[in-house]
């Protein structure tokens, strides 16, 4: 156990404000982009971005977390093709109207080409009980916050990202090679943005809509 004063010493108020301010402005520019470079990244780049994902709080500190990252274009390849092929479903079937209305704005349809365009893609996988792994705790709220940390320290780099989620997901076990005990969360592309790229113009709910001061 540890014990006293972690991290950086205590700010004033005012340099309090300053860097939160800061942080703010930097992610409000954050935008999930669908069309990338195929440009190659550095790869350590990305080892320390999933090194600071796995500093996220997780339930009875298990972290129950695994992130593959997948640069081989045939591995890549395989992941689109699954991928787009649950998505066909979703598109045709599965989705009721009121999804697939609430998607139309976003320009959304089953093709994910971005899955082999990205350079690189990185699959997370809930870690639940398994034979060399613990029952894990409150997994989902566990994983989605090393998830947020994981698109952060990417954004702060200067890269792009898309948190893809197909449905089902169970695909991702085969073509990442990994056991029944891990359980797909989401696929993420991540890589430069293309000189082209779009996005929609989507507004984000002001300050006083999301904050409620009791």
């Amino acid at each position: 156990m540890t014990t006293g004063q972690i991290g950086v010493g205590r700010l004033t108020p005012a340099e309090m404000v300053e860097v939160t301010r800061a942080f703010a402005d930097r992610m409000a520019a954050r935008r999930s982009i669908r069309d990338f470079r195929p440009d190659p990244v550095p790869m350590e780049v990305i080892e320390e971005a999933v090194r600071a994902a796995g500093t996220a709080p997780s339930g009875a500190n298990l972290q129950p977390w695994r992130f593959v990252v997948l640069t081989d274009p045939e591995r890549k390849r395989r992941l689109r093709a699954a991928a787009e092929a649950e998505e066909r479903e979703f598109y045709a079937r599965r989705a009721t109207p009121e999804w697939l209305a609430a998607l139309a704005p976003l320009g959304l349809d089953w093709r994910k080409p971005f899955l082999e365009v990205a350079p690189v893609v990185i699959v997370v996988f809930e870690v639940h009980q398994g034979p060399r792994t613990p029952k894990p705790y409150y997994v989902k709220e566990s994983v989605g916050i090393a998830v947020g940390m994981l698109i952060t320290a990417l954004h702060q780099a200067g890269l792009a990202t898309l948190t893809h989620t197909p449905s089902p997901m169970r695909f991702l076990n085969e073509v990442c090679g990994r056991p029944r005990e891990e359980r797909p969360y989401l696929v993420m592309p991540v890589g430069y943005a293309a000189p082209d790229a779009t996005v929609p113009d989507l507004p984000r709910k002001p300050l006083s809509e999301i904050l409620i001061r009791d």
